[in-house]
């Protein structure tokens, strides 16, 4: 209980308390104003999950009232399957076998696009590791009798070698698969000579070889131009959260619309040049890939590994389709997988459309 002195003081101390709740009902009032709704995001750490690091750092997320967490993985199927077990909101990866099979059972949905293969703009590179290439593996031709690095059978490595090979005359049969687990395995294996090739996005492929520790011997986007990956959510999510879910697709378009600007951008030749958000986006990047390296050895790599995505992250849903076909053909995917049911255009209209 409180010891009062005089009148004066009992109103001193009433005014006083009634003003410290007033500031304190004022605080809590504007700490739940800013509280945003908790979202677990699934990403890789490599540059074509940038708009997803751009939407966060630049608010774009908090500004649609979502507090958002970013998890890294090491590959691409445990991304899908964190989506699938609840312990993720969102992912954006590559497509795999393993994806195509969890949302055919009803556990994700694809509302975007992630990375798409385009002639104009390099993408995943095809390397030799340095003794293959010196005992002649010096051509995508002369792949076969060769070993190939991946992380999963079915993942997006293989859909990636599987139709190379076949566009270049080359029986797939013939090119033993090593599956690694995670791309740093196979980066490991690569530069020690484990294993003779590899496919792998530009950040990491033209560093590897402008330090002499692989060839780049040819390009994916020269054989199978395709829809790499997109963004997806559960489908729990897409039904009983759909506002959230659209909320989410803003602010990854907002940040997909930055990176199209600061690291796609062309002059009249065709040329990538650099615009007056470059540096900007660069710098949010780095926070996430090549994070360990000064900014004067990282952002040229980031600038390297600036794949090509659509407008608004459109989907080339016929692109899916045919993929999902692709592994349902070699028994990766089940026969009754219906891409119709698992590709979701009612946030983002498909591409073309």
């Amino acid at each position: 209980m409180l010891s009062i002195k005089g009148m004066a003081g009992a109103a001193k101390v009433a005014r006083g308390s009634v003003l410290a709740l007033a500031m304190g009902a004022t605080a809590f009032g504007a700490m739940a104003a800013h509280a945003g709704e908790k979202v677990n995001i699934a990403a890789l750490a490599f540059v074509s999950s940038s708009p997803l690091f751009i939407a966060k750092e630049k608010g774009y997320l908090a500004d649609e009232g979502l507090d958002a967490e970013i998890s890294i993985f090491q590959s691409a199927q445990p991304v899908a399957v964190a989506i699938a077990s609840g312990d993720a909101d969102f992912g954006v990866t590559a497509f795999t076998g393993g994806f195509f099979n969890l949302a055919a059972k009803g556990a994700l949905k694809v509302i975007g696009a992630q990375l798409h293969e385009d002639a104009a703009y390099d993408g995943s590179a095809i390397l030799a590791s340095n003794a293959a290439f010196d005992a002649g593996l010096t051509s995508v031709d002369k792949l076969g009798g060769h070993s190939f690095a991946l992380s999963q059978v079915g993942s997006s490595f293989h859909y990636m070698i599987g139709n190379v090979a076949e566009k270049a005359g080359i029986d797939p049969d013939s090119i033993s698969l090593k599956p690694l687990q995670s791309v740093p395995n196979m980066i490991g294996a690569l530069k020690s000579g484990q294993v003779d090739s590899m496919i792998i996005v530009p950040h990491i492929a033209k560093p590897l070889a402008n330090a002499g520790a692989a060839h780049i011997i040819g390009w994916v986007k020269d054989y199978v131009p395709y829809q790499v990956g997109g963004l997806f959510t559960s489908s729990e999510n897409v039904a009983e959260h759909r506002d959230t879910v659209a909320k989410f697709v803003r602010a990854y378009q907002k940040g997909v619309a930055d990176y199209r600007a600061a690291l796609l951008a062309t002059d009249a030749d065709g040329k990538l040049v650099e615009s007056d958000t470059t540096q900007e986006i660069l710098q949010i990047v780095h926070k996430y890939v090549y994070a360990n390296d000064p900014a004067e050895k990282a952002y040229p790599k980031i600038r390297n590994g600036a794949m090509f995505m659509t407008e608004d992250a459109k989907l080339d849903v016929e692109d899916v389709k045919a993929q999902v076909k692709w592994y349902q053909d070699r028994g990766y995917v089940s026969a009754d997988a219906d891409p119709d049911t698992f590709i979701d255009t009612s946030f983002i209209p498909a591409l073309g459309q």
